[in-house]
């Protein structure tokens, strides 16, 4: 199963995700649930970095899978945090989408920092 743990601060920020397993709805190669969870989480983080104009800090692991953190830092301010949390909360929703369909293999949680 995939876990998608969300954090947000005080402010109902999301800070930081970390997406970690394996979906297992099919075959290495033709697991549609795994596809969409790389593909829509990938593109956050390649977003966060040509729109919102930051570099987040980032952890794959590039070899197994079944990893990946992403961390908003704490200077990121103003327009930048404001395009941030469009990409995070879109990419939650999305996530939470999936699960509409495919709830036996991804699983999403928000939790307060």
């Amino acid at each position: 199963m995939i876990n998608a743990d969300f954090i947000v601060n005080a402010d109902s920020q999301i800070i930081s995700f970390q997406i970690t397993g394996h979906a297992d709805s099919g075959p290495y190669g033709s697991d549609i649930v795994c596809a969409a969870v790389s593909a829509v989480s990938i593109g956050t983080i390649n977003s966060l970095q040509k729109l919102a104009g930051f570099e987040p800090e980032v952890e794959a692991d590039n070899l197994n899978g079944g990893l990946l953190t992403c961390q908003v830092p704490a200077t990121v301010t103003g327009q930048a945090l404001a395009t941030a949390q469009i990409l995070l909360q879109n990419l939650q929703l999305t996530l939470e989408d999936i699960t509409q369909q495919y709830g036996q293999y991804i699983q999403v949680q928000t939790k307060r920092k």
